[in-house]
């Protein structure tokens, strides 16, 4: 059982929190490219508990910074991004993407103090359509600041991924928990469907035929993994690999070993708002099979955006419609009445509370990833408050190359990590997928 104590320690992520400050060693995707425009209206975004502003500068550099004015705290949201900075509409005070102030409008030159002040800025990087944040000490010159991680979901050309941003009402942790929580699919989502539901060809109709599967798991550089294993033909195992890896990434395994590049991010907004960022490779034959399925759309209908601090990707369906479940269609076509893979997901874990009590919880050995998982949470955590220790996972960024989550076929008699990796050699990251759907 996870107690009170280390559930606040797994769920606050705010500055000062034994999590928060973990996290902020991280590099954290936070925004599409895509919102962000050279001389265009800066946008407000929380992370980790900071109300932060992000613009692009003339140069097309990417500024994010709290958004109180260091002179009187006016908010910068209501600046004018022009000419290299952001300018304070209250003073004309403007500050460039690294915080620095460029100007005291209001101040006459022979009192002018601007380098000795700064706005509270952090690091941001973009990579294939997305802006990353670093939140931690920079140190000297930049050189506390690790490389961005080199996941293979990341690492494809934007043009070749569909990158989809939709927010959830609840922590982070429970958001993510459902993601690597792999029992729960043969059930939420096909808790109706037959073998006969699915392609002749599909191995995923393994899921329904054993609906209580076996877990193994093991530890690794990037976080924990897990592998789930049914029967499949006579003297064989279908495998469901899948991959938790620091601070809040998951790469479940939706698609067959050779082309699930792929990856999730459950960020942190505050401690009871998570911004879900879903990577997938263009064509990806998941999508193409589950769209043809009874409640199986994964596009997430969206509400327009507003200029809110939680303004952004925010759900149609949700709880205020009750997700728009339909008890008609649970009675007769779909396990829940919910329309959509990730809607369902969405249901059920808002439907535990903003902060789940998992003190009341009395866990399974269906839920040993989940256990594995907090375990090595709460542990890091407490030991980079203590004395600074880190994770493997944030300053060597080369423990992220070549994991990869998938669903596959192999004897009974072969290891299973033997087998995955067996499995992604002979299968190298290709945008293949990607290509033939253009």
């Amino acid at each position: 059982m996870t107690t009170i104590a280390e559930n606040e320690i797994l769920t606050r992520v705010g500055p000062g929190t034994p999590m928060g400050d973990l996290m902020r060693q991280y590099w954290l995707p936070a925004l599409k490219s895509s919102e962000l425009f050279a001389d265009g209206d800066p946008v407000r975004f929380r992370l980790l508990g900071e109300n932060l502003l992000a613009f692009r500068d003339t140069n097309g550099r990417i500024g994010v910074m709290d958004h109180r004015c260091p002179h009187r705290c006016a908010s910068l949201f209501f600046g004018r991004n022009e000419e290299g900075g952001i300018r304070c509409v209250y003073h004309g005070w403007k500050f460039d993407v690294d915080g620095n102030c460029l100007d005291m409008a209001n101040v006459p030159p022979h009192q002018d103090f601007k380098h000795k002040v700064h706005a509270k800025a952090y690091k941001a990087a973009e990579r294939n359509g997305l802006v990353w944040v670093y939140m931690g000490d920079q140190g000297k010159d930049g050189s506390r600041v690790p490389e961005l991680p080199p996941l293979e979901a990341c690492l494809v050309p934007e043009q070749y991924m569909d990158i989809d941003f939709h927010q959830r009402d609840c922590n982070w942790l429970q958001a993510l928990e459902g993601e690597i929580d792999s029992s729960h699919v043969a059930w939420l989502h096909y808790g109706l469907f037959q073998k006969t539901d699915f392609q002749k060809d599909s191995i995923r109709s393994y899921q329904v035929a054993t609906r209580a599967p076996e877990f193994v798991t093991h530890e690794t550089g990037a976080g924990f993994m897990y592998g789930v294993h049914r029967p499949a033909d006579p003297g064989n195992l279908y495998w469901r690999i899948a991959h938790f890896a620091f601070p809040c990434w998951a790469l479940p395994p939706i698609n067959n070993i050779e082309f699930n590049f792929l990856a999730r991010a459950y960020v942190p907004l505050d401690d009871t708002h998570t911004m879900c960022i879903v990577m997938m490779m263009k064509g990806d034959p998941y999508k193409k099979e589950i769209a043809k399925m009874p409640g199986g759309r994964m596009q997430m209908p969206l509400l327009p955006n507003t200029t809110d601090w939680l303004g952004r990707f925010r759900v149609a369906q949700n709880a205020g419609n009750d997700y728009l479940i339909d008890r008609a269609v649970q009675r007769t076509q779909t396990y829940t009445g919910i329309e959509g893979i990730i809607s369902q997901d969405h249901a059920v874990t808002e439907s535990i509370g903003p902060v789940a009590p998992r003190e009341l919880e009395h866990l399974a050995p269906s839920d040993m990833m989940i256990t594995r998982v907090r375990r090595l949470l709460v542990r890091s955590a407490l030991a980079h408050a203590k004395d600074g220790t880190l994770p493997p996972s944030a300053t060597d960024p080369s423990v992220y190359a070549g994991i990869r989550s998938g669903q596959f076929v192999a004897p009974e008699s072969q290891d299973w990590l033997a087998a995955l990796g067996e499995k992604i050699a002979q299968n190298p990251l290709n945008y293949s997928l990607a290509l033939a759907a253009e």
